[in-house]
């Protein structure tokens, strides 16, 4: 029977079951916040879930759980941050506390995060920043899962593109994709639960449209948009592996194996102070055109349904799965 838990209850649950995983009080204040702040958003396949292969990773030093990012301003507007084979959620936090240090001067920040782990909710950080004002976009690469076009085995990411626009007295607008189809993360929880994937997802080892959840992850997730959405994502790749010095995405290990070496992924966050660009009211130009979008039947922002699912888990909690609310509790205590 499915578990009903206050947002603060999953939120110490899963900070729990970090500190005893080999990881920092920090790092699982981190790491829990943004495991419940996905939960919340009907992301379950970077939320609670994600805790106990977390958990693993540290325990068996696939990911640092004890190491602290370090931060360098290496010009007047780039920061580079070194994951250390650490989790990714304290290396965002700490580049986004120096490009907030350095915008009122600089008015553009560029952040570069490597040797990392799993990003996480691509859409969080740019929505932090639209937050303080600042207009944000973030890239990640990922470990391989998705073939160029015309080939058949993985060699890019599902490599996450976000970007975030403040809004007038009301929640940033969030735009937020994978360049895969499908989050290849959604076709793990699909196998793991015994379910079958919809079709155009994935492809199997011999290059086959597939809809079994566990050969499309024995195969290749498929691209947006095609020949183009494989063209982003090898961006992305150069943006995040190539620029940080990280890993490729077929370089980077599984972010859902408990073994291994570290995947030593890079991120790329950029932001913007709208104000140095001449726009004039900017926040009230971006309202002119969100209303346009509005005035025609049928037609919503991104990320208005995230917010939507946001208000309600706030008001009324979210339900966890069973057997992911035993395993939960088992490793919070200490059983492993």
């Amino acid at each position: 029977m499915p578990h009903r838990l206050s947002l603060p209850a999953l939120e110490a649950l899963i900070r729990d079951v970090m500190l005893n995983s080999r990881v920092s009080p920090a790092t699982a204040d981190s790491v829990a916040r943004a495991l419940t702040r996905a939960e919340a958003e009907g992301i379950s396949s970077h939320g609670a879930a994600r805790a106990p292969v977390y958990a693993g990773q540290a325990l068996n030093g696939k990911a640092d759980g004890l190491v602290e990012p370090t931060v360098e301003r290496t010009a007047a507007a780039t920061i580079r941050v070194d994951a250390r084979a650490g989790f990714a959620f304290p290396a965002i936090d700490a580049g986004l506390e120096a490009a907030y240090a350095i915008l009122p001067e600089s008015g553009i920040a560029a952040i570069g995060i490597a040797n990392s782990h799993h990003f996480g909710v691509a859409g969080h950080p740019v929505e932090d920043a639209a937050r303080q004002g600042y207009i944000a976009l973030a890239f990640s690469n990922t470990p391989q899962a998705m073939a160029p076009w015309g080939g058949n085995q993985g060699l890019f990411g599902t490599n996450p593109i976000a970007f975030a626009f403040p809004r007038q007295d009301r929640p940033p607008l969030v735009i937020d994709l994978s360049l895969s189809i499908a989050a290849r993360g959604k076709i793990v929880l699909a196998a793991k639960e015994g379910r079958n994937i919809p079709e155009g997802w994935a492809i199997d080892a011999d290059g086959n449209p597939t809809t079994d959840s566990a050969a499309a992850l024995a195969g290749t997730v498929l691209p947006i948009g095609g020949a183009k959405g494989s063209a982003l994502a090898l961006m992305v790749e150069l943006l995040c592996g190539a620029l940080t010095g990280s890993n490729f995405g077929y370089q980077g290990t599984s972010f859902f194996e408990p073994a291994g070496a570290p995947p030593r992924v890079g991120h790329m966050i950029l932001l913007f102070d709208p104000a140095r660009f001449g726009g004039g009211d900017v926040a009230g130009r971006g309202e002119e055109m969100f209303a346009r979008i509005m005035g025609q039947p049928g037609a919503r922002l991104p990320g208005e349904r995230r917010q939507v699912l946001k208000e309600a888990a706030a008001r009324d909690g979210v339900m966890l799965p069973d057997a992911l609310y035993e395993e939960l509790t088992r490793r919070a205590a200490g059983a492993g």
